[in-house]
C-alpha cells in the first residue's frame, strides 16, 4: 500500500512538474512553403478551380504540420500568400476569397462548417489544427460586402483583405488580422478602415500577430511589442530579398534582437522571385533559420523558445544607439565622399583606402562612424562605409538612418549599394556606430553567401555599437545599423485609430 501510494504521488509530481514546465518553454515551428501558383491570372476563374488549386497547396501544408506535430511542436506559422500565391488582380483574386467571422463567435470549423456559409479553406486548416493538436496559422483572403451607405465602398461592393487566420489546438478560430500595411503591388487588397492589435494568449505565452510589410511600421508592429507586451510575434511573409540590406533573414534576426522578442517568420519559397528566408529568432540571437536560393523546395523548421523572455535573466538591456557616436569626434577624411543608391535611395559613401583604418561619412544629421582591420586588403575587391538620412519613397513612404558598410559590386565604385552575393575579403576587427536620433535601429551582419554573422563573433554594446567580439576573420558582405525614425514617416493611406482584440 506504502509503495503503491509513493508511486501515484511521485507520478502525480512528474505530471505537476512537466506541466509547468511546459509553460516556460515551448516548440515553435515555421514552414518555407514552395507555393504552387496558380497557371492564369489574368482571368477569373471559378471557385471549383481556385479550391482546386488551393487543395494542392495544403496537402504540401498539411505534410508540414504533421511532420511538426510529430517533433512535438506546439505552434506552426505558414507563409503569406502560400495557398494560393500573389500575382492577381481583385477581380482574380476574388474566387479564392472566403468570408472570415470574428473570433469572437467561437468557432470550429472543423466542426460547423456550414456556419458561416462557403468556408473549405477555414475548415481543412482548423482540422489541421485540431487533428494534430497544434496551433496553426496561416495566411488567407477575406471578403466583407459593402454599400453605397459607406463611401469608402469600393465600385465593386466588398473590402478584400489580406488576412491572416490563428486556429488553436481544438481547431477553433482564434485570431484574424485584416494586413493593415499592403505593400504597393497588392491591389487586390484594400486597406482596412482601422488599425487592428491582434494578440492570441496560449499556455505558452502571448503572441502578436502581423504580417509582411507590416515590420516596417510602427502600427501594428511596435504597439503590439512595447504597449501590448507580447512576448513573441507570429509573422507570415512573401519576402523578396533586397540584398545587400532587406534579405529577409538579416532583417528579420535584426528586428527580433532590437525589439527584444521572438519572431517566428516564415516565407514563401520561390527563387525566381528571391524568395527565400525563414527563422526562429530570439531577443538573443537566432534559434535556426533557412536561406535557399539553389533548389525550390520547402524547409520545415523547429527551435524550443522561452514563453516569456521577458522574464529571463538572460533578457537583453535597452541599446542606447546614439550613445557612443555622439561622444566622439568625427573621423577625419582621406578622399572625397561620394554617391551611391540603394533601392532607390542615395546614399552618401566612402572608400575603404587601406587594410585599417578609422572613417566617418555623414548624410544630414547622421554621422556614420567605423573602425575596422581586414586581414589582407585585396585588390579585387571594393568597401564603402555609408550613410542614409531620408525618406524613403517607392514602395513605400517611411523615414530612415541607415548606417552601413557594403562591399561594392565590382571595384568600379559606382556600383556600390548593388546586390552581390560573395565576398573574400575578411575583417578581423570592426566597430560601426552612427549619431542616430531614434531608439530604433536594427543591427545586422551578413557574410559571404547571404549568411547571417554568428553571434558569438559579433556583439551589440550597450552604447549602440556592432562590434567584433573574438578577432576571427569573416568574409563581410554587409554591416547595417537600419534606423526608422517613425514620426518623420509620410502619412498612411486610410489611417484610423486602433482596435484591441
Amino acid at each position: 500500500m506504502i509503495r503503491s501510494y509513493f508511486l501515484k504521488f511521485v507520478a502525480i509530481f512528474a505530471l505537476f512538474v512537466l506541466s509547468v514546465s511546459a509553460t516556460d518553454t515551448f516548440i515553435a515551428a515555421v514552414y518555407e512553403h514552395a507555393v504552387i501558383l496558380p497557371n492564369k491570372t489574368e482571368t477569373p476563374v471559378s471557385k471549383e478551380e481556385a479550391l482546386l488549386l488551393m487543395n494542392k497547396n495544403m496537402d504540401v501544408l498539411e505534410k508540414a504540420v504533421k511532420l511538426a506535430a510529430r517533433q512535438g511542436a506546439n505552434i506552426i506559422v505558414t507563409p503569406e500568400d502560400g495557398i494560393y500565391g500573389w500575382i492577381f488582380t481583385r477581380e482574380t483574386v476574388y474566387p479564392y476569397l472566403e468570408d472570415i467571422p470574428h473570433p469572437e463567435v467561437n468557432w470550429i470549423p472543423c466542426k460547423d462548417p456550414q456556419r458561416f456559409g462557403y468556408a473549405p479553406v477555414q475548415e481543412r486548416l482548423s482540422c489541421l489544427a485540431k487533428d494534430n493538436s497544434i496551433y496553426l496559422v496561416a495566411n488567407i483572403g477575406d471578403k466583407k460586402p459593402c454599400n453605397a451607405s459607406d463611401p469608402q465602398c469600393p465600385p465593386d461592393g466588398r473590402y478584400q483583405y489580406n488576412t491572416n487566420v490563428a486556429f488553436d489546438s481544438e481547431g477553433r478560430l482564434v485570431a484574424r488580422y485584416h494586413k493593415y500595411n499592403l505593400y504597393a503591388p497588392e491591389t487586390q487588397f484594400d486597406f482596412p478602415k482601422d488599425l487592428e492589435l491582434v494578440t492570441l494568449d496560449t499556455p505558452f505565452g502571448k503572441f502578436g500577430i502581423f504580417t509582411c510589410f507590416d515590420i516596417f511600421s510602427h502600427d501594428p508592429a511596435v504597439v503590439l511589442v512595447e504597449k501590448l507586451q507580447v512576448d513573441s510575434v507570429l509573422f507570415p511573409t512573401a519576402w523578396g530579398n533586397l540584398l545587400p540590406l532587406l534579405s529577409a533573414v538579416p532583417f528579420h534576426s535584426s528586428w527580433a534582437r532590437a525589439m527584444r522578442v521572438n519572431l517566428l517568420a516564415a516565407n514563401v519559397h520561390n527563387t525566381t522571385m528571391h524568395m527565400t528566408g525563414s527563422g526562429i529568432y530570439t531577443p538573443e540571437g537566432v534559434n535556426v533559420y533557412h536561406y535557399d536560393m539553389e533548389t525550390e523546395s520547402g524547409q520545415l523548421m523547429l527551435s524550443e523558445l522561452k514563453s516569456r523572455p521577458r522574464d529571463e535573466p538572460t533578457y537583453p538591456a535597452p541599446v542606447d544607439w546614439g550613445a557612443y557616436a555622439k561622444s566622439i569626434r568625427p573621423f577625419s577624411s582621406e578622399q572625397p565622399d561620394f554617391p551611391g543608391m540603394f533601392y532607390f535611395d542615395e546614399f552618401t559613401f566612402t572608400e575603404l583606402k587601406r587594410s585599417a583604418g578609422n572613417y566617418t561619412v555623414c548624410q544630414k544629421d547622421l554621422c556614420c562612424h567605423l573602425t575596422y582591420k581586414m586581414s589582407e586588403k585585396r585588390a579585387d575587391e571594393s568597401y564603402a562605409l555609408g550613410a542614409f538620412d531620408g525618406l524613403h519613397t517607392v514602395d513605400g513612404r517611411y523615414y530612415l538612418q541607415v548606417c552601413t558598410l557594403v562591399k561594392c559590386r565590382t571595384t568600379d565604385l559606382r556600383t556600390c549599394g548593388e546586390a552581390i552575393g560573395s565576398a573574400f575579403t575578411k575583417f578581423e576587427d570592426f566597430s560601426l556606430s552612427g549619431t542616430f536620433g531614434t531608439s530604433y535601429v536594427f543591427p545586422q551582419l551578413t557574410l559571404s553567401g547571404s549568411q547571417l554573422g554568428p553571434e558569438r563573433y559579433y556583439e551589440i554594446s550597450r552604447d549602440g555599437r556592432l562590434k567584433s567580439r573574438s578577432g576571427t576573420p569573416l568574409p563581410i558582405l554587409a554591416m547595417a545599423l537600419y534606423g526608422r525614425v517613425f514620426e518623420k514617416d509620410a502619412p498612411r493611406m486610410g489611417q484610423g485609430p486602433a482596435k484591441l482584440e
